[in-house]
Formats: structure tokens, C-alpha cells, sequence
């Protein structure tokens, strides 16, 4: 795959607040990109300065080659944008907000009807085109607003938080779509998520922290440099897990112990073949490899798993 976005040595400061400090990044074209990070950790000012919204201090940003003073104009057109708040007009309809969406983009006519009709059908939205915005749910406004997003159709769709909020249901509808246009419209798709599960299967996630990057890879290169592999035992008691002298986890039913790798865990399987009779191995999550990079959980949210360390390896 060619490299559809260059990020070279971006910065940008508010005063003597360094919001991104020298970052450099590549997005593949076709892949889905994962850009992770707390709140003011440089993403949406990183996502300003990609759509020319904002000016940079120092770097260069190349879509498809080319910088923003290169091509504005193309550049732009390349560019579809899922905000996180909504940038529609609540007193109009959906479709008069698509009209006038598509309007911007030279688009009139029969040939802005078939693309409304085509991102009905695509999205399941036929039923509040002629509802007023403003009235909609959250889950049939972020409908709406991926249909602003796409109805030019870009070449790169950049999606700031597009699940969060939404329901299970509508969540799965929405990856359904950008898998879709992936496949089918060879789009781009530039991801910031709270939800580790969407990151988990992007083909490559930079994350960010203080306006730095602190670790990028592919979710599996990174699970691998930032956790280990977990091996949860069913059916034993604590006392039998205290034999193998390490640290463990208290879960529903069993016991979870951390291990470096996998060969690591052949070898303690091997070596205590007598416990292991109930078992599974799992890598770590992206929630744990987030932890490691940066010291903080992404959604802020404290889990509470009612963990119990123990074993003499403590």
C-alpha cells in the first residue's frame, strides 16, 4: 500500500502550552488507522491541522503528496470528517442538509438524488431523511452525519469518536458502513475511539500522550513490546495456584496469571502439566497496552474487577 498520509515533525503550541510536540506519522491508503489518546493529549489539534483548520507551527502534512498550500482545494476534497459534536443545522430536514452539504461540493441534481438515495439505503436512514435534525436520536444523528461526511465521496474519511454514546446495536450499523466503504470505495479511514475493541482491530495505531507519540505499531507489535499473555485456570483452588510462586488474579471462576510471552506460558504448562487441565491463553487487550504506554486508561472510567494478588512470586 502507498502512504496516503505523511506527518512530518508537526507541532503546534497555544502560548506555552505544547499541544503537539514534533510528531511523524504515515497512514496507508485503504488501511484503518487508529490515533489514540486522552482528552488534550494533541488529537484534535492534530485532526485541526490535517483539514487545514488550523495552522501549524512547524512540519508538513502531505495528503495524497501534496500539502495543503499545494492543492487547498483538492486536498479538501479528499477529506470527509465525522466530528465528534454535530456541525449539521438542527431546524432542517436531513435531506435539506445533505442538499445543501452536497451543494458545496458541485453536486446537483439527479446526480445528488442518486447519492442521497444511495446513502439511505447504505446507512438505513430512509425513514428520518425528512425529519429535522435536531429532533433526531443520537444514534440516527450520527447516521446523519457520516452521510454529510461521505455524500462527496473522499478518499479518506477521518472519524473523531464516531461510536461513542451510541447504543450496541447502532454501533454495529456504523462499523458495518465504513467496512463497506472500505471494500467497496477503497476509502481511508483515519479513527479516534475510547473503545479499545474498535483499536484492536485497526492495521496500525499511533498513541499519543502530551502532545507526543509514545507508541506505534500494528495492535499485535504493540500487545506484544507493551503486554504479555494471561492464563486464566479453572478448577483449582487457591492453594494449588500458590504452587506455581507467581503473582495472580482472582476472576470469575478462576485464576489469571501474566506471563511474558507465549513460550513462556508453553513451558510453565509443561512444567505443572497436573494444573493446567482447565485452561485458555489470551493475549493482552489494547485497554492494557494503552496503560503501559501512557499510565492512564483511555475512557478514564476505573474498572472494578475486585482483583487479589497473591502467591509467593508477589
Amino acid at each position: 500500500m502507498s502512504k496516503v498520509i505523511e506527518i512530518k515533525e508537526l507541532s503546534k503550541s497555544f502560548g506555552e502550552v505544547k499541544a503537539v510536540q514534533g510528531i511523524s506519522f504515515c497512514v496507508e491508503r485503504g488501511s484503518l488507522f487508529a490515533f489514540l489518546g486522552v482528552n488534550g493529549a494533541g488529537k484534535s489539534t492534530t485532526i485541526s491541522m490535517i483539514c487545514g483548520q488550523l495552522k501549524r507551527d512547524g512540519g508538513e502534512i502531505f495528503i495524497d503528496g501534496k500539502t495543503m498550500h499545494d492543492d487547498p482545494e483538492g486536498i479538501k476534497r479528499k477529506l470527509g470528517v465525522v466530528y465528534q459534536g454535530s456541525v449539521l443545522d438542527k431546524p432542517l430536514t436531513v435531506k435539506e442538509n445533505l442538499e445543501y452539504r452536497g451543494a458545496l461540493y458541485g453536486i446537483f441534481g439527479e446526480e445528488l438524488e442518486n447519492r442521497i438515495d444511495e446513502l439511505c439505503r447504505l446507512l438505513d436512514m430512509s425513514d428520518i431523511l425528512r425529519r429535522p435534525y435536531g429532533k433526531l436520536s443520537g444514534g440516527q444523528r450520527r447516521k446523519a452525519d457520516i452521510a454529510r461526511a461521505i455524500i462527496h465521496k473522499p478518499r479518506i474519511l477521518i472519524l473523531d469518536e464516531p461510536t461513542t454514546g451510541l447504543d450496541p446495536q447502532t454501533r454495529k450499523k456504523v462499523w458495518e458502513v465504513i467496512s463497506y466503504l472500505q471494500k467497496n470505495e477503497e476509502l481511508t479511514v483515519f479513527l479516534t475511539t475510547h473503545y479499545m475493541e474498535e483499536a484492536a482491530d485497526a492495521d496500525r495505531v499511533v498513541i499519543i500522550d502530551k502532545g507526543t507519540i509514545v507508541a506505534e505499531g500494528t495492535p499485535i507489535e504493540l500487545k506484544n513490546r507493551f503486554t504479555g499473555d494471561f492464563i486464566t485456570l479453572y478448577g483449582k483452588t487457591e492453594e494449588e495456584i500458590a504452587e506455581l510462586e507467581l503473582p495472580y488474579e482472582v476472576v470469575p471462576d478462576g485464576f489469571r496469571i501474566k506471563v511474558d510471552n507465549t513460550a513462556e506460558a508453553t513451558k510453565l504448562i509443561k512444567e505443572h502439566s497436573h494444573l493446567f487441565t482447565d485452561y485458555e491463553i489470551l493475549k493482552g487487550k489494547m485497554d492494557d497496552v494503552f496503560l503501559a504506554a501512557t499510565g492512564r486508561k483511555l475512557d478514564n472510567e476505573t474498572e472494578e474487577k475486585g482483583e487479589k494478588k497473591g502467591g509467593r512470586g508477589r
